[in-house]
């Protein structure tokens, strides 16, 4: 039962709170838009001067960084209306091949007897050619009981630990295939990971094996993209991540950074089609610690911002660090080229890449999905002559809902 009165009178015995938050957002942003205007001052030189006793001070200039150089690059294009913008957008995309990739999963259910979870990864390509063909695909997978449960582990406790981590190897898996079979076309392919290269979450993760299963599929991505020379960009759409700041905060030696992302801080100084220059990872969240052969994983991990609706904070790109160096065509650099792949990719898709929103279409299961798999599921189970209970109170439920 929702009760709109109760809602609102315990937001209104919690206001001060509110009003609070407000008020040190507003002065930490103040004080963060002088530094980053400081910060546009330092060549990165001088930047890797000040931080000279600073083992990972979250961000870290690449070349792109120049004394008196702001550190947003603005949008050399502007259209009078959206028609202007698709112009623009099909022309840059023309050739291209996007591909995106994202998954979906079903975890096991405590109303069966015997565990099953599943996973389906679903990908879009499109070349942009003038016969308008693309493909768009499905990897579906099952896991039985006994894939359920990583060496150690309490399946009873977690039981989605092992199908978010098939999930995210399977995306992952599907994006190295493909950067391999794209590898070689002229201009060259984009790929979009929807989510982040830099996999912190992981830290938190306490069995070994499962952690080690995240950075070796997210290692296999990049090492793809560095050797097949196929550009891929984590898209990550609403990103509170905090690296840029945490820099800033370490270049001014202030006591602590605030709760300020580097999406708001950024948000009023950028306009439609903006970026920032590069910066590369130098996140201090202890994930590779233990792992010697990875410890330069970040350094191979570039990321910007890029404003791609007026109202909304700037949307957070993951690059490999190979593309801020590489050479474009007609004098245009790789990234240039990348970036505007994106951008033309957000204009078609008012706002998101076309390719991800699509990928996400084809790869999602809806909550009828899930119950035609469970369907499926019992009846499967049947053939085994295997005996399986379900419990009564999921029957009531649906009763009732």
């Amino acid at each position: 039962m929702f009760s709109k009165a109760r809602v609102i009178a315990a937001l209104e015995a919690k206001r001060e709170g509110f009003i609070g938050y407000e008020l040190r957002a507003g002065q930490d942003l103040e004080r963060y838009e002088e530094a980053l205007a400081w910060l546009s001052t330092r060549s990165q030189g001088q930047v890797f001067q000040q931080l000279e006793r600073a083992v990972r001070p979250g961000a870290l200039p690449t070349a792109e960084r120049a004394a008196g150089r702001a550190v947003v690059h603005p949008f050399g294009h502007r259209w009078a209306n959206h028609q202007e913008a698709r112009d623009w957008a099909l022309k840059a995309l023309c050739g291209v091949t996007t591909l995106a990739v994202d998954g979906s999963q079903i975890t096991p259910s405590p109303d069966f007897s015997i565990p099953v979870g599943a996973v389906q990864v679903g990908w879009f390509e499109n070349p942009h050619r003038t016969d308008g063909e693309y493909t768009k695909d499905i990897r579906f997978e099952v896991l039985p009981p006994q894939e359920l449960a990583a060496e150690g582990e309490d399946m009873s406790r977690f039981p989605d630990l092992q199908v978010n981590l098939r999930r995210f190897e399977l995306e992952c898996e599907v994006l190295v295939e493909a950067m391999h079979r794209l590898t070689g076309r002229a201009p060259a392919p984009v790929c979009f990971f929807d989510g982040s290269l830099i996999i912190s979450f992981a830290a938190r993760i306490r069995n070994p094996e499962l952690q080690f299963g995240y950075l070796r599929a997210v290692r296999s991505v990049l090492v793809a993209s560095e050797q097949t020379r196929v550009p891929l960009v984590g898209y990550v759409d609403t990103s509170r991540a905090r690296d840029l700041v945490t820099l800033l905060c370490q270049l001014m030696e202030y006591d602590e950074p605030p709760g300020l992302s580097d999406g708001a801080l950024l948000r009023r100084r950028m306009s439609w089609g903006d970026r920032t220059e590069a910066f590369t990872c130098a996140r201090d969240d202890g994930l590779f610690e233990g792992d010697h052969e990875a410890l330069d994983y970040y350094s191979r991990v570039h990321f910007l911002y890029l404003k791609t609706t007026a109202d909304n904070t700037p949307v957070r790109l993951d690059l490999p660090s190979w593309v801020l160096g590489a050479g474009g065509s007609e004098g245009e650099t790789e990234l240039e080229r990348v970036l505007d792949v994106v951008r033309a990719e957000c204009v078609v898709g008012t706002g998101y890449p076309y390719a991800v929103e699509t990928a996400d279409a084809v790869a999602v299961i809806t909550n009828t999905d899930r119950e035609r798999f469970y369907r499926t599921f019992q009846e499967f189970v049947a053939t085994l002559d295997a005996e399986m209970q379900y419990a009564r109170k999921a029957y009531s439920k649906r009763g009732r809902r």
